[in-house]
């Protein structure tokens, strides 16, 4: 897809609605920064197991590397020169010879609540059927209303949100950051707290990946890089990778910076809310990566049994 004789760079993408709205986004602050006409810039759409597999839950298919496998693999193989992600989606780790090289400038990482019977998450009838494919969703909102039914609701933001009209569900949520992007901003009924709803690890970030060996177009991203995201991001995702987290595992974590320093949240839960084990501390930005660690390093020693399986 838009690839010319003139591409001087390529940039590979899922093909959903939101993803293309993110690479294209991409491509304009590139386009920018480089001093060149966007459609010299050129979009890869690369279809990812993910985005094939729709009617089970994630945790039960592989997690999050279903939304970048084959991307990756385009990347490493030299097809495309980078991809774009919802930095959410990505592994913990990083393949062998990628790495997250930039992030744009943060959306609103809060999650907002959607339903046709109820203002709010707090107001929702006892006993009604929540759909999410989060299992950080699922266990926040059995964590605070353990009458709650949660089922799994699979698609992308436009197909979610046609099912809960058709009355699958009672109510989702959903990430803010994808309804802004998308401007679906009018379908949000409440938008919920950070403090109630622990954003997950990288929400509302994009995020860069090029590989490691490419020093060309790694030095190209950074002309467009978000520090504060970026570092954020460092924080949060290693606080993920101390607790090996994945689709698989009820994880939160948020950072946020204030001058020269990093507070951060971070929340581990059993898939039915309870046991929990949550965490915040703060200290210098220039040790986002150590406090995110650490962080995660606190949880497993202080979680309650039951909480590590």
């Amino acid at each position: 897809m838009t690839q010319s004789a003139t591409t001087i760079l390529r940039i590979g993408t899922r093909g959903s609605p939101l993803a293309l709205v993110q690479a294209r986004t991409v491509r304009a602050r590139l386009a920018v920064a480089l001093g060149v006409p966007e459609d010299e810039i050129g979009l890869t759409i690369i279809r990812t197991t993910g985005d094939a597999i729709q009617d089970r839950p994630l945790a039960e298919v592989g997690g999050k590397g279903l939304f970048t496998k084959e991307i990756e693999e385009a990347l490493l193989d030299g097809r495309v020169d980078l991809a774009v992600h919802s930095a959410k989606d990505m592994p913990t780790f990083s393949q062998a010879g990628l790495m997250l090289a930039a992030c744009l400038e943060r959306e609103d990482p809060r999650d907002v609540f959607i339903s046709h019977k109820a203002r709010s998450f707090a107001e929702l009838p006892k006993g009604a059927t929540l759909g999410t494919a989060s299992l950080r969703r699922q266990a926040i909102a059995k964590r605070l209303r353990p009458d709650l039914r949660a089922v799994s609701l699979r698609g992308n933001v436009e197909t979610r949100l046609r099912k809960l009209a058709d009355g699958e569900v009672d109510a989702t949520i959903l990430a803010l950051a994808g309804l802004k992007r998308l401007g679906l901003v009018q379908h949000a009924t409440a938008i919920m707290s950070e403090h109630e709803f622990l954003p997950a690890v990288a929400q509302g970030a994009i995020g860069l990946e090029a590989r490691a060996s490419d020093e060309r177009t790694r030095e190209i991203l950074a002309r467009i890089n978000h520090a504060d995201t970026f570092t954020a991001i460092a924080c949060e995702r290693a606080f993920l990778a101390e607790l090996d987290g994945s689709c698989k595992t009820p994880i939160a974590g948020h950072a946020t910076l204030s001058g020269d320093m990093i507070h951060f949240r971070g929340l581990l839960a059993h898939p039915d809310g309870n046991p929990s084990c949550e965490h915040q501390t703060r200290g210098p930005r220039a040790d986002a990566i150590e406090i995110g660690t650490e962080a995660g390093r606190h949880i497993k020693r202080e979680g309650p049994p039951g909480l590590f399986g």
